[in-house]
């Protein structure tokens, strides 16, 4: 089933300028189109722009950690697809391997930004600690 710009917009919580931003950056894949037709999605696309999305507001990334992860998803798929493809014992472990420095580069980003919200709770927590004093000794 194809999708125009607009449903996938509604469908994906974005806005039509992001998705062709997003498509641009290579954050997405270019959507099928043909000369002077409008831009044409499948459901694929729409699971992606939300993963992407997704990754953006809950671990606040910029546009370049985003674009690393998107790129580490796709090779993690492709080796996974490979993994599934093949029953070589070494075609199997290389798949496994080329996936591994991805895994590593993803899970690098989640604890920066874990390191980030630690930070700012201990913040949080002095400034609460500095308020319930300054109401005691009033």
């Amino acid at each position: 089933m194809s999708l125009r710009i607009g449903q996938v917009a509604l469908r994906s919580g974005v806005t039509p300028r992001t998705i062709r931003y997003y498509e641009e950056l290579g954050l997405l894949p270019a959507s099928d189109r043909e000369q002077g037709k409008h831009r044409t999605y499948t459901e694929s696309d729409i699971e992606r722009l939300k993963e992407v999305t997704r990754l953006r507001d809950l671990l606040g990334l910029s546009l370049d950690e985003l674009r690393s992860v998107v790129v580490a998803e796709a090779v993690r798929a492709d080796a996974r697809r490979r993994f599934h493809a093949s029953e070589s014992p070494d075609e199997r472990r290389a798949a496994l391997e080329d996936a591994l420095p991805h895994l590593e580069t993803q899970i690098g980003l989640v604890r920066r930004r874990e390191a980030e919200l630690k930070e700012l709770e201990n913040d949080l927590v002095d400034r609460r600690k500095r308020v319930l004093r300054a109401l005691r000794e009033l």
